[in-house]
């Protein structure tokens, strides 16, 4: 959690692409088969992080612990003061008129854990494809790319953008040679992909940080294989990690420090790729 701001203001607009809530539990239960139980991390949590580092706006996404019961994703954002969009968990049974009703609600895509239980898998992903298409969505992945074989021909299949979560999810010890990032680059060059630039913690071989040094070429090849498609996010509260918990300050910093002077391309990279992809109003 964060207990200060980043050394650098981040830009005007800037759009956390990447949250989660959770709890009461007594009020939104989780689902049985889940691979953890977080603690509560609330809204009003959420939006005192926010404003200590200049977010404006923000996308919740739907965790794995509840399964496809969005609920408590869909009351942040009918409660929630500044704009924020979502990305929920569903299954193939979900019918046109709920697809609509999220939509009107500010859900702009789905999400395919392949990492925890409780997620849905490609074949969903395949199956909603075409309905997602007609809405304008986007399918969100959790997965390390590393162990997908046909990563490339799937993604290329599926005629909606795909976004991965926390640059591939690739363990840091391997080299950003891996032939699964390696796909994921090449996705992203041809704009078939988003990535989000989050998660470093969950990569990193590191036992104390950030800055997390081991992650970085990763962070740095994704911005170079394109930087109209790099978005990022702080994947608050930084649940089911491995490693000390880090402060979303310093989270903010390592960013920044990585992204480095240029003001285009943090522009793009916090405020204008972000706006393109969950279709906010121009900051």
């Amino acid at each position: 959690m964060s207990k200060a701001g980043p050394k650098r203001m981040l830009p005007h607009g800037t759009v956390d692409t990447h949250f989660h809530l959770f709890g009461p539990a007594a009020h939104y239960p989780y689902a049985g088969g889940r691979s953890y139980t977080p603690v509560d991390a609330g809204l009003d949590a959420y939006l005192a992080m926010a404003a200590r580092l200049g977010i404006s706006r923000a996308v919740i996404v739907q965790p794995s612990p509840y399964g496809t019961d969005n609920r408590r994703l869909l009351d942040g954002l009918a409660q929630s003061p500044i704009p924020m969009r979502g990305v929920v968990v569903v299954d193939d049974s979900v019918s046109d008129s709920e697809l609509a009703a999220m939509h009107q609600q500010g859900v702009r895509g789905i999400r395919i854990n392949l990492v925890f239980s409780a997620g849905q898998g490609t074949a969903t992903a395949i199956d909603l494809a075409p309905r997602l298409r007609a809405l304008g969505w986007h399918i969100q992945f959790l997965v390390d790319v590393s162990d997908w074989s046909g990563l490339r021909e799937t993604i290329a299949g599926l005629g909606v953008p795909a976004v991965f979560d926390h640059i591939g999810h690739v363990p840091a010890e391997r080299s950003v040679d891996d032939k699964g990032f390696k796909d994921l680059l090449s996705l992203l060059r041809d704009g078939l992909a988003w990535v989000k630039l989050s998660g470093t913690c969950r990569m990193t071989q590191a036992l104390v940080g950030p800055p997390y040094l081991d992650v970085r070429p990763f962070f740095d090849a994704a911005i170079a294989a394109n930087r109209n498609q790099v978005i990022w996010a702080t994947d608050w509260p930084h649940s089911s990690i491995q490693v000390p918990l880090p402060d979303d300050g310093d989270l903010a910093n390592m960013a920044l420090d990585w992204i480095g002077s240029d003001a285009t391309l943090r522009k793009s990279i916090f405020v204008d790729n972000p706006e393109r992809l969950y279709c906010f109003q121009p900051a």
